[in-house]
């Protein structure tokens, strides 16, 4: 990468110091003589880390690995594993809401992911739920491209509510570039949602569930489309793959693996997880089955992405 100087611009300079603590440059401009590091120009800006450290921290927090757990492996200190996560969450978040733009793609689908934070809602009491920081259920609504399995909106809200179907809509509206497909479950909340978004621009149909009890258990004994707006087509209302997402999401990321002690314990958290999780599944991690990431199938780049490129592509963005 071509280093400038960021005060006057020039690529005149010369190295100044080395920190060897995290292999870090200092250079020093040979025009306006003042000193830049050269992490100003990468995803590592800002963290006293070794990028290899800090890419092991962010392998291990993409692959299932818990906090305390990636603190062990990586030998770091817990907080240090929090501060890279939420550095990178917010890189990468620049690089979702910047790079996933004029989508063309045609058919998506919607679904959501119960988790809670910090305790379940049957043990949260008065004095939590009027505390500072979100105590009980929550929510993660997901939309997903059929045909490339392209994550390009979630919303992370406290309740399953309309609010939070439309804001997920309206992102999801904001990035696409054609008529789109949409597929939900049954949820009501949806309806409002996708009409505040796309109005009758938009072929709408909802998979109809139906349960029975056996054996203490409710059981899935039917599944039924229906039309709601626009020209759906009834063979193409479906949610597998969004529920197929929910099943990756829950395998990738350790606070929402059912049955541990790695639930989120603040909600800030936990959607800085997400954003960490669904970018480096769409321009890192090779899907199965396409045998290209999500990103490629979808048109937004032709390459398979690093880590490390990942980062910096936050940084260019700001910059720009």
């Amino acid at each position: 990468m071509r280093i400038r100087c960021p005060f006057c611009n020039s690529e005149s300079y010369k190295t100044h110091q080395t920190n060897g603590h995290a292999a870090n440059t200092i250079h020093r401009c040979m025009n306006c003589d003042r000193c830049f590091s050269e992490r100003r120009f990468t995803g590592y800006s800002g963290l006293r880390l070794a990028p290899e450290k800090i890419t092991q921290i962010v392998n291990c927090l993409t692959e299932g690995v818990s906090i305390r757990a990636t603190s062990r492996l990586v030998d770091v200190e817990k907080k240090t594993v929090i501060r890279v996560m939420l550095h990178a969450a917010d890189l990468c978040r620049r690089v979702m809401e910047n790079r996933i733009r004029n989508l063309r793609s045609r058919y998506f689908q919607a679904d959501e992911l119960w988790c809670f934070t910090r305790k379940k809602e049957e043990h949260c009491t008065a004095q939590d739920k009027s505390g500072p920081h979100h105590t009980g259920d929550t929510w993660v609504f997901l939309v997903t491209d059929a045909n490339t399995k392209l994550v390009p909106s979630f919303v992370v809200s406290a309740n399953r509510d309309t609010h939070a179907a439309e804001q997920l809509m309206s992102d999801l509206a904001s990035r696409l570039a054609t008529k789109p497909h949409i597929s939900t479950d049954g949820l009501r909340s949806y309806i409002w949602g996708v009409e505040r978004a796309f109005g009758m621009d938009c072929d709408y149909g909802m998979l109809i569930k139906s349960y029975e009890e056996r054996d203490g258990y409710m059981e899935l004994t039917g599944a039924r489309p229906r039309p709601i707006s626009g020209r759906p087509e009834l063979e193409n209302i479906s949610t597998s793959y969004a529920e197929r997402n929910n099943l990756n999401c829950r395998t990738f990321l350790r606070r929402l693996t059912r049955l541990t002690n790695a639930f989120s314990k603040r909600v800030e958290n936990l959607t800085a997880a997400l954003w960490l999780y669904f970018s480096h599944y769409n321009f890192v991690r090779i899907h199965g089955s396409l045998r290209v990431t999500p990103a490629m199938a979808a048109g937004v780049t032709d390459h398979l992405w690093t880590i490390e490129e990942l980062l910096t592509a936050g940084v260019e963005r700001q910059a720009a």
